[in-house]
C-alpha cells in the first residue's frame, strides 16, 4: 500500500488510522503562529467499519496508509430485524448490515436499489448510495394560488420511504421525484 502525506489528504479520501478504516469528511490547513512550527492539518474522519467520527489535528509532515478499499456493485434486497441485507452483483452473495450501521441512508433505500459496497480487507463494512435516486411522492401538501409569489416556490412532501423534503409546488401526490443523497434535496421528477 501506498503511503499519504497529512498535506495530501482530500475529501472522500480513504485511510488507515490506528488499524481501523477512515474516510476524509472534511480538511482544513492550519499555518502555525509560530515561527518554526510546522503547518497543522485539522482533518474530521469517520471510521467505516464502526461509524464513529473523529476529529484530529495532524503535522503536516505525518504519513498515513492508504485503505485496502474494494467497491463493489450491490442491491438493496430488505430490512428485518437482524438489519439491512444487501447482495453483491458480481457473486450473487448475500450480507447483512446492521441497522445503526445504515441509520443515515435508510430513507434512500428501497427493494432493488443500486449500491456500491465498500469492503476493507474483503469484509463489507460500509455501502454508498447513488448520487441521485428516485422516490414516489405518497403525500404533498396542496399548492395554493399565490405560493411562489413569496419566493419559496416549495412545498413538503412524504416520499415512499419515511423521508419528507422539500418539492416544488408542480410536485403532486404519485409524482416520482428524483432526490440528491448528498444533500437530501430533490432534484425535480424523474
Amino acid at each position: 500500500m501506498s503511503l499519504v502525506g497529512a498535506n495530501e489528504l482530500k475529501r472522500r479520501m480513504m485511510i488507515v488510522v490506528e488499524g481501523s478504516p477512515y474516510i476524509v469528511l472534511e480538511v482544513t490547513f492550519a499555518s502555525p503562529s509560530a515561527r518554526g512550527a510546522s503547518m497543522m492539518v485539522k482533518v474530521r474522519l469517520r471510521n467505516l467499519i464502526s461509524g464513529e467520527v473523529l476529529d484530529k489535528n495532524i503535522k503536516s509532515g505525518e504519513k498515513f496508509e492508504e485503505a485496502d478499499i474494494e467497491k463493489v456493485s450491490a442491491s438493496f434486497l430488505y430490512v428485518d430485524v437482524n438489519g439491512y441485507f444487501f447482495m453483491d452483483e458480481s457473486t450473487y452473495e448475500q450480507f447483512a448490515m446492521p441497522l445503526e450501521k445504515i441509520e443515515e441512508l435508510k430513507g434512500y433505500l428501497k427493494e432493488n436499489c443500486p449500491v456500491t459496497l465498500i469492503k476493507f480487507n474483503g469484509a463489507p463494512v460500509s455501502v454508498e448510495l447513488p448520487q441521485y435516486v428516485e422516490l414516489r411522492v405518497v403525500y404533498a401538501e396542496p399548492a395554493v394560488k399565490g405560493d411562489s409569489s413569496s419566493g419559496s416556490g416549495t412545498k413538503l412532501a412524504k416520499l415512499d420511504t419515511g423521508i419528507e423534503v422539500r418539492v416544488p409546488l408542480y410536485i403532486k401526490e404519485g409524482d416520482i421525484v428524483r432526490i440528491n443523497t448528498q444533500t437530501g434535496e430533490a432534484a425535480g421528477r424523474a
